[in-house]
């Protein structure tokens, strides 16, 4: 019995879902799903689960695909958007929105929102505006509008009712109106900004290249507070209640105080953290020596460890009680349960088949991206369709 995964977090509890997003976190645009996700019929991740349907592509990116209640959206490398039906994993309809896709996109109700980059022409005497971001129709695929910017944008595109938010690579922070393009505002730094971005309600945390940790009220692009750990993150941060969390590169977990950004706890598990999750008695953290460890809320107090068959860039998916990751090594991803750390299940997607991209989840449906397409499974038996 076996299923697979890749997501920007998403922790399920008391029947809600919400996205804690990486770099493709992460996502996630962690990893944003309609209010429909959320029912009785939830995958179940201790269960036996079955491949509905395969969309095969070849020419598959890291970077996290999107979705809402009809259709999965999915980045290609050739320059392309390819919206898949999540019925029968057909093909609704495909973009060419020319040179590459350089993030994760973002979809609401209307548009898909994608960021693409463009090479600089040879010998130019003038700056270039390599970056581009386009609202395409969620129903059609054609452009709605389109903002030349002057650096494209990185890592994942956060969105609310309004604006859409993203790091470019020169290291600039933007948020941009939805019904426009037009800029709301840009903000720079004395160190330029990560694409480890989360939007949680009205604030945005981001952090630098020195390591700090930045809370930025949203609407206004003000600075509320930040925390300075002298180490680069690898991903977002993690939010629970009142408390942030956050993993940098020498193997530190923080717990910050979300309303004043003061430090309540650190601790060092391991080598560079890639992920970090948190629940109301957990923290979870990924590391670059193979290991996930679960951590106390409370002080950091080491709850279990488990060593993997590889490095876990993907962040991990959580539902109820229970973990699924996907190591890059190896033919399978794995349950864990959040208690003890024991393995509960195993999803067999293939050797070495794992990427970079997050898993979604669709209602009763986890979406994996595959170096061979994209994998739609669940826990009811149905006649698979691939295109």
């Amino acid at each position: 019995m076996r299923v697979q995964t890749t997501l920007n977090f998403i922790r399920i509890e008391n029947s809600s879902i919400f996205f804690v997003t990486r770099l493709a976190v992460l996502a996630l645009s962690l990893w944003t799903l309609s209010d429909a996700a959320v029912g009785q019929d939830l995958a179940d991740l201790t269960r036996p689960v079955y491949v509905r349907w395969l969309f095969r592509a070849y020419d598959i990116t890291n970077l996290t695909p999107t979705a809402d209640n009809d259709r999965a959206y999915l980045p290609l490398g050739n320059g392309s958007m390819a919206a898949v039906r999540l019925s029968d994993g057909g093909l609704a309809w495909k973009s060419d929105v020319g040179g590459a896709l350089s993030a994760s996109p973002a979809v609401d109700g209307r548009n898909v929102y994608v960021a693409s980059e463009s090479l600089p022409t040879p010998k130019s005497l003038y700056p270039q505006a390599t970056g581009a971001l386009r609202a395409l129709s969620r129903q059609s695929g054609l452009t709605s509008w389109m903002r030349t910017l002057p650096s494209p944008a990185r890592g994942v595109i956060n969105l609310n009712a309004q604006n859409l938010f993203f790091t470019s690579s020169d290291g600039r922070l933007y948020a941009i109106k939805k019904e426009t393009g037009e800029i709301r505002w840009v903000k720079y730094n004395s160190s330029p900004f990560s694409t480890h971005n989360l939007l949680d309600g009205n604030t945005l945390y981001t952090c630098d290249s020195y390591g700090d940790i930045i809370s930025i009220e949203a609407e206004s692009g003000n600075t509320l507070w930040r925390y300075r750990t002298r180490k680069q993150l690898r991903a977002p941060v993690a939010v629970y209640g009142t408390m942030i969390y956050a993993g940098t590169a020498d193997g530190f977990v923080y717990a910050i105080d979300r309303t004043n950004g003061r430090l309540r706890w650190k601790v060092r598990v391991g080598a560079a953290i890639q992920a970090v999750l948190a629940g109301e008695r957990w923290v979870l953290a990924t590391s670059l020596d193979n290991f996930v460890y679960c951590l106390s809320t409370q002080k950091g107090a080491k709850v279990w460890k488990r060593q993997l068959a590889g490095r876990v860039t993907a962040p991990p998916l959580v539902l109820h009680n229970h973990v699924l990751l996907a190591p890059l090594a190896g033919d399978e991803c794995i349950v864990l349960n959040l208690e003890d750390g024991k393995k509960v299940n195993s999803i067999y997607v293939g050797e070495d088949n794992n990427t970079e991209a997050a898993p979604l989840l669709t209602a009763d449906t986890i979406l994996l991206t595959t170096r061979e397409g994209l994998m739609a499974l669940g826990n009811n038996v149905q006649a698979p369709g691939s295109q």
